[in-house]
């Protein structure tokens, strides 16, 4: 197979140049489509940044289930909604690819976690409240599968708090709203106790060792490893293992940690938040340096390390994270997950 080029700094002008013979098996793709990331990249600018929002006719299999902390979108009707009401908020956002995390998922499907940094202007009123004009940048990471041409189904997830902080709203306000109107509407919906039930029933797993494979060469086993080891069984000190003592983690809310005492502290503030929480992960893919981790998290909001005085409240978390490998360990990190959309949980929504 022909080597496939990532976003790797190119520019956006040579992303979007014609490429070359097909460097993949991409059956049922539309002819200018060279391979799954060449797919990701130019789709999502043709739809977002070109405007041309119908093109989702195209590229959305009608009956796709896009999955989100807020609840599931069904249809590709709801995706062009959606889409349609975030650039009615956000008219001028510009997408700008970090990188695409893919696996061959086998009969000509592909699975691609996209990572972009959005910069925009908030000159429409959105989920998050009125129009403030001021111009923000977001992290969202949207996994998609995807096989002839559609996308099929979908996990986003967006870093919504740090939106809120940089329009000049309070998260947990934002979530409090959302929260009342939910309880208006009645009990939790089905759909969360589903995905809470699903990462509690599994079975628990044995006492891990310290010691994790090599991210290099078994980048799926690391994975498991690492989230077994470190938030199933809280060995917190594997941190010092899995990370390098000079490496870079950014995470909801805009957060910036650095370094193994300060990545420690997250992951010990996480379950100082959530005493009982249990995770699972969903997917894993790994290309070059890369891994992306699709994980889901259920426990009771029963510790104040994180979020406030504990509220007792069950609570869902899905996740995406990206990790940058060298010389065996995590050099850089991103996690983004719906912080709004949790406080919304614990306040008694969703």
């Amino acid at each position: 197979m022909t080597a496939i080029p990532n976003v790797g700094g190119r520019d956006i002008a040579e992303i979007l140049a014609p490429q070359s013979a097909r460097r993949q098996d991409f059956a049922g793709f539309d002819d200018d489509y060279s391979d799954i990331v060449d797919y990701i990249l130019r789709c999502t600018h043709r739809i977002w940044e070109q405007k041309d929002v119908g093109l989702i006719a195209t590229h959305y299999a009608p009956h796709i289930r896009v999955h989100m902390m807020t609840g599931p979108v069904h249809g590709m009707d709801g995706v062009i909604a959606g889409t349609a009401r975030t650039l009615s908020a956000f008219p001028d956002r510009t997408l700008t690819g970090e990188a695409v995390i893919w696996s061959d998922e086998g009969s000509g499907a592909y699975l691609s976690s996209h990572r972009i940094t959005s910069s925009a202007t908030n000159l429409g009123p959105s989920e998050l409240g009125p129009a403030t004009g001021k111009r923000i940048t977001f992290t969202t990471i949207a996994d998609c599968l995807c096989k002839e041409n559609l996308i099929i189904e979908e996990w986003l997830v967006r870093d919504y708090s740090a939106m809120a902080l940089q329009l000049g709203y309070r998260p947990r306000a934002i979530a409090q709203t959302h929260a009342a109107a939910d309880k208006a509407g009645g009990g939790r919906a089905a759909w969360r106790t589903e995905a809470m039930a699903r990462v509690t029933s599994a079975a628990v797993t044995p006492f891990p060792s310290a010691t994790l494979p090599d991210p290099a060469t078994e980048p799926h086993a690391f994975a498991h490893a690492f989230f077994d080891s470190v938030v199933s069984h809280r060995r917190f000190g594997t941190v010092r293992a899995a990370y390098s003592p000079a490496a870079h983690w950014a995470g909801p809310g805009d957060r910036r940690l650095f370094g193994w005492g300060e990545i420690t502290g997250w992951f010990n503030a996480l379950i100082g938040s959530f005493g009982d929480a249990r995770t699972s992960i969903q997917h894993v893919a790994a290309v070059d340096d890369m891994i992306a981790v699709r994980w889901e998290l259920a426990g009771t909001h029963d510790g104040g390390a994180l979020y406030g005085p504990a509220t007792q409240e069950p609570v869902y978390i899905l996740a995406v994270t990206h990790w940058r490998i060298a010389c065996g360990v995590i050099v850089d990190e991103v996690t983004v997950f719906d912080e709004i959309a949790l406080m919304r949980q614990m306040e008694g929504g969703l």
